[in-house]
């Protein structure tokens, strides 16, 4: 019942304006979004542990500003979380957007202080999270000193949630695109998508 009231929900706010997922003095001006030195969209991740070579399928946002309190993270525009991971530096949100009856999908992954509950409708103004602290980077790695976002063309894989992530239903095709061809089918660039968008 509590997921046809919000899916209603979602269907009735219809497409708002998008904005930049971060704290900046214009969420317009895709200017004000740096990325982290290995963090652009479509780069060769070579492999590691259990990690094959992979492209990378979304960008890495720097924290904008000097805030390690709550420096918040949004929704660039209204939505409806279908996914919600909790599970420390993975944690991760996914946000299902209906275009004008065209759907797309953002992912939102390296987030601390998740403010929403799955299937919650979101908008662009109110945040849903934030960057770590410097306790959590402390504890999870100061390579986590951004958030990556992703922004997503076709729907994402359904998987079986888990005692441990009992709300994680999605999974994005991160790890899994080794050639252009499937990056292309699979994401927008996520600064060209804002870019075109806003």
């Amino acid at each position: 019942m509590k997921i046809c009231i919000w899916l209603i929900i979602f269907l009735q706010s219809g497409y708002k304006e998008i904005l930049l997922p971060i704290t900046t003095t214009d969420r317009k001006a895709i200017h004000t979004v740096e990325i982290t030195q290995i963090g652009k969209f479509g780069i060769v991740r070579k492999a590691r542990t259990n990690i094959p070579q992979h492209l990378h399928t979304g960008i890495d946002i720097k924290r904008p500003n000097e805030n390690y309190i709550n420096e918040y993270i949004y929704p660039i525009t209204s939505g409806v979380v279908i996914s919600k991971r909790t599970d420390g530096p993975y944690a991760q949100l996914i946000i299902e957007h209906n275009k004008e009856g065209e759907l797309f999908w953002t992912v939102y992954e390296h987030i601390a202080g998740i403010e929403v509950e799955l299937y919650q409708p979101v908008k662009p103004n109110l945040p849903i999270a934030r960057f770590f602290n410097h306790k959590e980077l402390n504890t999870h790695g100061w390579q986590f000193d951004h958030f990556h976002f992703e922004v997503l063309k076709k729907r994402p894989i359904s998987i079986r949630s888990t005692q441990s992530n009992p709300e994680r239903l999605f999974t994005s095709y991160t790890l899994s695109c080794f050639t252009e061809n499937q990056l292309q089918q699979h994401f927008y660039d996520p600064l060209v998508f804002l870019d075109e968008q806003m």
